[in-house]
């Protein structure tokens, strides 16, 4: 398993690579990371096509309660993603991959349904 980190300014301090080094030993990818960052990666990460559109659909009618409510609700929405789900959605990042070359690294989204 690798972990991204997606590279924001709050995520690339010392300490948070410190701690990503010490959970995932040349196992996670990200700015300065053991790991290079796939250039122009979006449609190809499971977090872009699949867990960050899920989280949004589950925690959307959340969105005018208190930062708490919010909060929990984020978390009660990460523990719903099971092992399979996120099986399926690795799985589903090999189509992806085959239909980025296809069109030569062109968008292909609207190959996928």
């Amino acid at each position: 398993m690798i972990f991204q980190q997606d590279g924001a300014p709050a995520h690339f301090s010392r300490q948070a690579r410190e701690i990503l080094n010490a959970r995932f030993p040349d196992r996670w990818m990200g700015r300065d990371g053991p790991i290079a960052w796939p250039a122009r990666s979006p449609d190809l990460n499971v977090l872009d096509c699949f867990v960050w559109g899920y989280i949004k659909n589950l925690v959307e009618h959340w969105r005018d309660g208190t930062e708490h409510e919010v909060r929990e609700a984020i978390i009660a929405a990460f523990n719903t993603i099971t092992p399979d789900m996120a099986q399926r959605a690795t799985r589903n990042i090999v189509r992806r991959a085959e239909l980025c070359i296809e069109q030569r690294g062109r968008h292909f989204e609207q190959l996928l349904h």
